[in-house]
């Protein structure tokens, strides 16, 4: 195992500089840069009408774009060893401080939805496989479908209009993650503030991750339960519960248990479409306003962090499915 874990440390350092190097180039073939944009801004407040190329030179040195793109690249794996990922363009204050500012929110949703999904997907898939062809599981297989197919910007605006005043009910708050009054709050009372906000957003985020386990789940549990050892099991008399749940359970969590190694995506969990119906200040609309306005300090930074966790999290689902399956043995 541990020459397995050297090897893919090996292979992770090409794979690693292969996804930063293609964004980089990317990102400064697009467009509308950040000196572009200076110079938009600037003849759009009307206090530039033509810029000099001495201008244009300083700004090009201000901004390192003075150097090739290979050099800078260069500098910019030179730098990420100390976690120097420059300053933001938009921000004007570093790249790392920019993204810890989001951090948070991406996170307490990242890891919500993450358990939420576990919690409810597991105990539901296997409730399926048992009572597979019956009522239960072709009903809760059409719902399931229904709720995978609808695009999570739909189904946000459909929870707003619904339950967040919209039109309807005024159950929960439109967006945000506190209300106004959160500090005069009690300890409690900031934790029941904090879920009864999170109820709608977090809807959206569970939503089509919740449906794709459910049935992996129910599938797996399926061909485990027709497995030799299995009817083995049940023709010495053991009952049905301990059949599925001693016997069987384990094997058919074994795709499900290889998948926790994503569990590090939480980190950077995200998403545009949520955050920006609900006004949550994330990671996902970082990035999107950063991409927008050519930031291309807070992209790498962001770039940097994804891949590293990919990465990672590849190497730990090896190890995970070692240690639910020991007949694995990497080699």
């Amino acid at each position: 195992m541990l020459v397995y874990l050297l090897r893919r440390l090996i292979i992770a350092i090409p794979t690693f500089l292969g996804i930063t190097l293609v964004t980089f180039v990317i990102i400064n073939a697009a467009p509308g840069g950040p000196i572009e944009q200076k110079l938009q801004k600037l003849r759009d407040s009307g206090k530039s009408t033509g810029v000099s190329q001495e201008v244009l030179d300083g700004l090009a040195k201000q901004y390192g774009f003075d150097k090739p793109i290979y050099v800078r690249y260069g500098i910019w794996l030179k730098n990420i060893t100390r976690l120097d990922f420059g300053d933001s363009f938009s921000y004007q204050e570093p790249v790392i401080d920019v993204i810890a500012s989001k951090f948070p929110v991406s996170l307490q949703f990242g890891v919500a939805s993450l358990i939420l999904t576990y919690l409810i997907s597991i105990p539901l898939g296997v409730k399926k496989a048992i009572h597979a062809g019956g009522l239960f599981d072709q009903v809760s297989g059409v719902v399931l479908y229904i709720m995978v197919s609808i695009p999570v910007l739909v189904l946000g605006i459909f929870l707003i209009v619904w339950f967040a005043g919209g039109s309807y009910f005024d159950w929960f708050p439109i967006g945000g993650l506190k209300s106004d009054d959160y500090d005069s709050l009690t300890s409690l009372g900031k934790i029941w503030d904090r879920a009864y906000h999170f109820v709608l957003p977090l809807i959206c985020y569970v939503m089509g991750g919740f449906t794709e386990l459910t049935m992996l789940v129910r599938n797996s549990m399926l061909d485990v339960i027709k497995s030799d050892y299995v009817r083995t099991a049940r023709s010495k008399g053991l009952s049905d519960k301990l059949v599925y749940f001693k016997h069987a359970l384990r094997n058919a969590l074994i795709p499900v248990a290889t998948g926790l190694g994503g569990f590090l995506r939480v980190f950077l969990a995200g998403s545009l479409i949520v955050e920006t119906i609900f006004n949550l200040d994330g990671i996902g609309l970082l990035g999107y306003q950063s991409i927008l306005s050519r930031d291309y300090n807070v992209i790498m930074g962001l770039t940097f962090i994804s891949a590293m966790l990919l990465l990672v999290g590849n190497i730990m689902s090896d190890f995970i499915y070692v240690l639910v399956d020991p007949r694995i043995d990497f080699k």
